[in-house]
């Protein structure tokens, strides 16, 4: 055996038995009596391959919107003064060392139709009904956008931070406009960020559960949702297994067409 390995050892063993192993007992909880009669069910009826669009629905979306707030947000703080960019790693960062299920709990008592924002809006004569914002499709997509927004913002910093200053300042010498600049400098130079981000927001959301389970209410039933009630209410080993495996496998298939599209960009005189 290759010395090298040795130190990789305990890594590689923890590994074994906290994933790969219970990934293979449910692998064989989902094909249990020999046939696949689980995945049809999962793959063959309506109402999992409604919930199945839900997830990749509301995982475009919430990518969607974390690139649309993240991006400008990543941007200035590579390009801001050093004080500025440190207090947008507070408020970027922050929520990261707080806890998703004290996070979602927030976002209920704000979203609430007795909530913050709707006696706000009520006091200050805006609406005079409170607007549903909690136990629906609009509430998960705020939480999870909120939780999942820093996975987009660093890589697309880092991105930005690469740019050599010199490539724009050189631009806006020649009279290029700041849109110019942005458009045929910073967006093409900044593409391996933003995929990267968007990849990781995208994974992240197909698996979500807390944010969505509290803030859906029961009535936004993704597939991580779908598994736990066939867990906890159903006692449905089985076909939680063979969901869990199909939502493994859609979890693969977008990271390898990431590998497989992601790449280089480089500068071009």
């Amino acid at each position: 055996m290759n010395r090298s390995i040795f130190p990789a050892l305990p890594a590689l063993i923890l590994l074994f038995v906290f994933f790969l192993f219970p990934v293979v007992r449910m692998l064989g909880f989902s094909v249990e009596g020999g046939t696949f009669d689980w995945y049809a069910k999962a793959l063959g009826e309506q109402l999992y391959l409604r919930v199945f669009w839900n997830t990749f629905e509301i995982a475009l979306l919430v990518t969607f919107f974390c690139l649309l707030l993240g991006y400008p947000l990543g941007f200035l703080m590579a390009t801001t003064t050093p004080f500025w960019a440190t207090m947008g790693f507070i408020f970027v960062l922050l929520p990261l060392w707080t806890s998703v299920l004290v996070r979602t709990y927030a976002w209920m008592v704000l979203l609430g139709r007795n909530g913050v924002f709707n006696r706000t809006l009520i006091e200050a004569g805006v609406i005079t009904d409170p607007i549903p914002m909690l136990h629906n499709f609009t509430g998960v997509l705020i939480g999870m956008v909120h939780v999942l927004l820093p996975y987009m913002v660093l890589p697309i910093y880092s991105a930005v931070r690469k740019v050599d200053p010199a490539i724009p300042a050189a631009a806006a010498g020649l009279g290029a406009s700041s849109f110019a600049i942005f458009r045929r400098i910073y967006l093409p130079l900044t593409l391996n960020g933003i995929f990267a981000g968007s990849v990781l927001v995208f994974v992240l959301s197909l698996g979500f559960y807390i944010t969505p389970a509290l803030l859906g209410g029961g009535r936004v039933i993704i597939i991580a949702v779908l598994i736990e009630q066939q867990v906890r209410e159903a006692l449905n080993w089985p076909f939680a297994a063979a969901l869990s495996a199909v939502l493994l496998a859609a979890t693969f298939a977008v990271y390898a067409l990431a590998q497989r599209y992601s790449q280089p960009v480089e500068t071009t005189r």
